[in-house]
């Protein structure tokens, strides 16, 4: 009941800022409001969130069993929980339509919207489904105060986008606004030498998200583009620091899919992707052919056969791969 009580009150006060900073941000000639005062909002909400968040993490534990035993929470508690989290990330999507009607889209209090959002919709990914799907494409481009392009708004939202590109209505859903490409330059992000530090958590989210966007390419268009040659390189860039066979596996299975896009001349014609890049890429199809998966282990079981299945599809259109691979790797 103490859970209710504080999630009853922050949704309360989540409304009443919400509400005042859309009205200080769109209506500015209306408001009164100084700069400061507007902070201090930001703040407060940015506390509420943090909070909420702490209640999803509690519920989402105390629904799979793996709280404390002093933290269950019984099922009907639970639901009602749940329906004010759904009320309460609502108001949140509504405060991001308002953004968008007004062109709006870099800020941290919008920045800690999608955060918020998206840890919500990482433990129940097609709750607020229609309002969610409708601002997808905006949400993507909302940019922190310090940002030079969006980031994190894309990171947050990895834990759903995994889940929902599971099914081809949540494929079409990323494709039908070029969703996907904003979900590579994420992961090229996290990968560059000078930008984000490596987040394996994150890597993997990312990959999923391609990898199932990929596996159901039949059912739309997708055609080789720049950003799929930087997806390869950065991919060899995550697998090279490590001898993780999870991370040398669903690397190697995501080259494999966009390699059956393009071949090793057009690849070459590239700035940046030269003979040593090929050389890398070569590397890790043979590292991963060359892993002794465990019986047990189905998943990445099933990326070996993608990737062996892959390398029969593409290998005469790389002739310096398949080389390298004759060498050292059965297929």
């Amino acid at each position: 009941r103490f859970v209710l009580l504080v999630l009853q009150s922050a949704r309360v006060e989540v409304a009443v800022l919400l509400n005042e900073l859309a009205f200080s941000k769109y209506e500015s000639s209306k408001s009164s409001q100084t700069d400061d005062a507007i902070i201090q909002k930001q703040r407060n909400l940015a506390i509420l969130f943090s909070l909420i968040e702490r209640i999803i993490k509690m519920i989402s534990d105390a629904s799979s069993g793996e709280g404390e035993p002093s933290q269950t929470i019984c099922e009907k508690t639970i639901m009602q929980v749940i329906t004010g989290l759904n009320e309460t990330i609502s108001l949140v999507l509504d405060f991001l339509q308002d953004a968008k009607d007004h062109g709006q889209r870099k800020g941290d209090d919008l920045l800690a919207a999608v955060r918020i959002v998206g840890s919500y919709l990482a433990e129940t990914p097609y709750a607020c489904q229609e309002k969610t799907g409708h601002l997808l494409e905006f949400i993507f481009s909302i940019e922190g105060q310090d940002e030079s392009s969006p980031f994190y708004s894309v990171r947050f939202m990895l834990p759903m986008l995994s889940q929902i590109t599971t099914t081809a209505d949540g494929c079409r859903t990323l494709v039908s606004f070029g969703g996907y490409k904003a979900v590579i330059d994420c992961l090229i992000k996290m990968t560059e030498e000078n930008g984000m530090m490596i987040d394996d958590g994150s890597m993997f989210l990312a990959c999923d998200t391609i990898i199932n966007i990929m596996s159901n390419r039949k059912n739309y268009p997708i055609q080789m583009e720049p950003c799929f040659i930087r997806l390869l390189q950065a991919l060899i860039t995550w697998a090279g620091t490590t001898d993780a066979s999870s991370v040398i596996m669903t690397a190697s299975s995501l080259c494999t899919m966009v390699m059956e896009l393009t071949s090793e001349e057009f690849l070459l014609s590239f700035s940046g992707f030269d003979p040593k890049t090929l050389g890398s890429l070569s590397d890790l199809i043979v590292r991963s052919l060359r892993q002794d998966i465990p019986d047990e282990d189905r998943e990445q079981l099933n990326q070996k056969q993608i990737i062996a299945s892959g390398y029969r599809c593409w290998a005469d259109r790389f002739p310096s791969v398949r080389n390298v691979v004759h060498q050292h790797a059965s297929v």
